[in-house]
């Protein structure tokens, strides 16, 4: 029986989510054998002179933990045999000089990468604050609510994120640039609350961005694999 190479992908991609869950990463190497390995484009939110939101209690910047949590990222996806494709790999922005306009050349650069890449997926990675109510706490992900192309993949990652918070957050659809600039799935993944004390403190922890990194690869990989098994 002549099996297609899109359903031969399915049954990569679903045996990866199962090792996943039973195995751990070690045992990803097997989707380096798929037909057209995926490509998956990650986004560290701000850098340079846009830190983004500062942690209330140390004054940490998003922007250094946004990096340090594609980073892992990173290793996870290319360790399954993915292409990975980062806008920022450094602390530096991508505005080139920091004169007047700077945001908007940063996030046209972005988007530059970002389509260039070919990809069949993006993820943008932030941190959320919000001084008025810092008993707020947990990720949440956001999708275009124009399209809503990533809302399935907004629901998978967001799943796992609430698995390690312990909280029932929906994701929700927006207007933000970077789900705007390619027609691939994008989300918006706001980590934790900087506004949050104890968070904060988690989050300036690499255990803690190993866990929600896990829970980020574990929400994708699965969104893939039930989306190629249709």
């Amino acid at each position: 029986m002549v099996i297609s190479a899109r359903r031969l992908l399915a049954a990569v991609l679903i045996g990866i989510f199962t090792l996943v869950l039973s195995c751990g990463f070690s045992a990803l190497s097997a989707a380096k054998s798929s037909p057209g390995y995926y490509t998956v484009v990650l986004d560290a939110g701000h850098g340079g002179i846009d830190p983004g939101v500062l942690g209330k209690h140390t004054g940490i910047k998003e922007s250094d933990i946004n990096l340090a949590i594609v980073k892992i990222l990173q290793n996870k996806f290319e360790n399954a045999g993915f292409r990975v494709v980062l806008t920022r790999e450094n602390e530096s922005g991508l505005y080139g000089l920091p004169t007047e306009g700077f945001k908007k050349r940063d996030m046209r650069k972005r988007k530059e990468i970002a389509l260039s890449a070919e990809a069949n997926v993006l993820i943008s990675v932030h941190q959320n604050s919000f001084v008025a109510a810092p008993e707020r706490f947990g990720g949440q992900v956001f999708f275009d609510q124009a399209t809503e192309s990533g809302k399935p993949l907004a629901m998978k990652i967001q799943q796992e994120l609430n698995g390690l918070s312990g909280r029932n957050i929906q994701s929700l659809g927006g207007e933000y640039f970077m789900l705007e600039c390619t027609d691939y799935p994008s989300v918006i993944v706001e980590c934790g609350f900087l506004s949050n004390a104890e968070e904060e403190k988690r989050l300036s922890e690499n255990a803690y961005r190993e866990k929600i990194a896990d829970a980020i690869f574990r929400g994708t990989v699965a969104w893939l694999a039930e989306s190629e098994a249709k």
